[in-house]
């Protein structure tokens, strides 16, 4: 089998960073960062969030082998911001949009545990009555 034991998906090696970036020296205000032990998940995400923005010229990244948790992504902006400065602001903004969804989500779930709890109440006294 040619997979990877699945903790070298997420844990570093030795001396390796997260993130590591080089600007591009063909295209103007261009960067290429390299995501390690990350996969298409956080790629997706990150190049679809910088999309939203009106600064941003180009974003896509690509998974340079299947076999290995690595991705690049391609930003460029119109030199308004820097492009390292681009993917700080869209993961402050992710970061942000997930706290709302979390507390979204637990305001619900507390919602319906209460009915819940309610609904089994009221059935309990229905069954004490009979």
């Amino acid at each position: 089998m040619n997979a990877p034991d699945r903790f070298e998906l997420f844990l570093l090696d030795e001396g390796q960073k997260k993130v590591e970036w080089k600007e591009e020296t063909r295209v103007p205000h261009t960067a290429i960062f390299t995501f390690n032990k990350e996969d298409h998940t956080l790629g997706n995400l990150l190049s679809q969030r910088l999309l939203k923005y009106d600064y941003i010229v180009f974003s896509a990244y690509k998974v340079p082998h299947p076999l290995f948790a690595t991705f690049e992504l391609r930003v460029q902006t119109d030199g308004s911001i820097t492009p390292k400065d681009a993917i700080i602001r869209a993961c402050r903004d992710i970061v942000q949009d997930l706290q709302r969804l979390n507390d979204s989500f637990q305001q619900e779930w507390l919602g319906k545990k209460i009915v819940s709890e309610g609904e089994a109440e009221r059935v309990a006294r229905e069954q004490n009555n009979f």
